[in-house]
């Protein structure tokens, strides 16, 4: 008799002891949890930030006078776009080469990577006043895009209508983090000429906003790693079977001793 209990007694402070671990193995703080903490918010400035043209960024190039006729040459319609004598209007794109330029009509080679879009308009703006009285240019940049991956809710590549948006923004379209992301610790990946360059930031600090990967590059990469009870839980998804297995077998000793 006094065996039974003992032995009931150790497998109930066992079970006991195995609650407590997983309890506080998922616990989390608030310091663990909160964007931008300090004990007063407080104004900050951000780098200033001007994003170029780069290599691979393809433009929507619309080019605007007095004189509608003369801009013509300018704006050319895409011929797979034209079917069965209906013109849908669409503007040819306009990729940067590994050079830096584009292949426009009339004008050819233009450079225009490493230039801020308003420096790219003005430009095309002075090589076309040698065709056009008083040109006005629209570049768009069609395929800015930026990836967000690991701990978020709804990881992707976005693409956006605008080179200007920071990663808190792209956080947001990717659903933000969940509650298993580690959030001082994210990583942006990007590419400067060529070589990969990697960046920690932390949104717990208000001085995110000062990082120079706040505001995202064309192409950059967003990471989220999990956090070590993710980890950890990841660990015993993949072992379940194994410790079900194994919490039965010990339970069924204990059963046979009881007796």
């Amino acid at each position: 008799m006094i065996q039974h209990l003992s032995l009931q007694h150790l497998f109930t402070k066992t079970i006991a002891t195995i609650g407590i671990i997983a309890i506080l193995s998922s616990c989390a703080s608030r310091e663990e949890l909160v964007y931008f903490q300090g004990e007063q918010f407080r104004d900050s400035t951000f780098l200033k930030y001007t994003p170029t043209l780069q290599p691979d960024d393809l433009l929507s190039i619309t080019v605007s006078a007095a004189d509608l006729e003369a801009t013509l040459p300018f704006n050319q319609v895409n011929p797979y776009t034209v079917r069965a004598g209906q013109n849908t209007n669409r503007e040819i794109t306009y990729l940067i080469d590994e050079k830096g330029e584009i292949d426009y009509p009339v004008l050819g080679k233009v450079h225009l990577a490493g230039l801020t879009r308003s420096q790219a308009m003005d430009t095309m703006r002075k090589q076309l006043t040698e065709y056009i009285i008083d040109p006005g240019v629209n570049i768009q940049i069609t395929n800015f895009r930026v990836t967000v991956i690991g701990e978020v809710r709804n990881p992707g590549t976005f693409t956006l209508p605008n080179e200007r948006v920071t990663i808190l923004e792209a956080l947001g379209m990717a659903g933000d983090l969940t509650i298993n992301g580690v959030r001082d610790n994210v990583l942006v990946i990007r590419e400067v000429d060529g070589k990969k360059t990697f960046t920690r930031v932390d949104l717990t600090s208000q001085d995110i906003v000062k990082s120079p990967v706040y505001f995202l590059s064309q192409n950059d990469v967003v990471y989220v790693e999990p956090n070590q009870a993710q980890i950890n839980s990841s660990t015993y998804s993949r072992n379940t079977s194994i410790v079900i297995s194994v919490a039965g077998l010990i339970v069924s000793v204990i059963a046979v001793l009881a007796r």
